[in-house]
């Protein structure tokens, strides 16, 4: 009973934790969303999106690193990974959270990402 009461808690964060692309509460930027690409392509066509905490994310030296969930790494299950230029998002933010957009294959790969308006 305890395992099960454990596990509905860590689904209930990882599911509080995520940002996905169309969010049900605010339907009005379903098209933003859908449109959203970096020079890296679209965002939403090949991966979720997920909301990064401010200290989850940084700028080191002019350019963003991301600390995401690498289910496959033993022990720590986050990592620092470094955003390409070409996958940093520069329009305005209209979600207003920081967002990235990784693509999880033999290394984490970043797709998009858009710097939250830091409200």
């Amino acid at each position: 009973m305890i395992r099960v009461l454990a596990l509905a808690i860590l689904f209930a964060a990882f599911a509080w934790s995520c940002a996905y692309p169309h969010d049900r509460a605010r339907p009005e930027l379903n098209a933003w969303f859908d449109h959203l690409s970096s020079g890296k392509g679209p965002c939403c066509s090949y991966a979720d999106g997920i909301s990064v905490d401010d200290p989850d994310w940084e700028s080191v030296n002019g350019h963003y690193r991301v600390r995401i969930a690498n289910t496959a790494k033993a022990g720590d299950p986050f990592e620092w990974v470094e955003v390409p230029d070409e996958a940093v998002i520069t329009e305005p933010n209209r979600a207003g959270r920081t967002m990235v957009w990784p693509v999880y294959g033999t290394v984490i790969t970043i797709r998009c990402f858009i710097v939250g308006s830091m409200t």
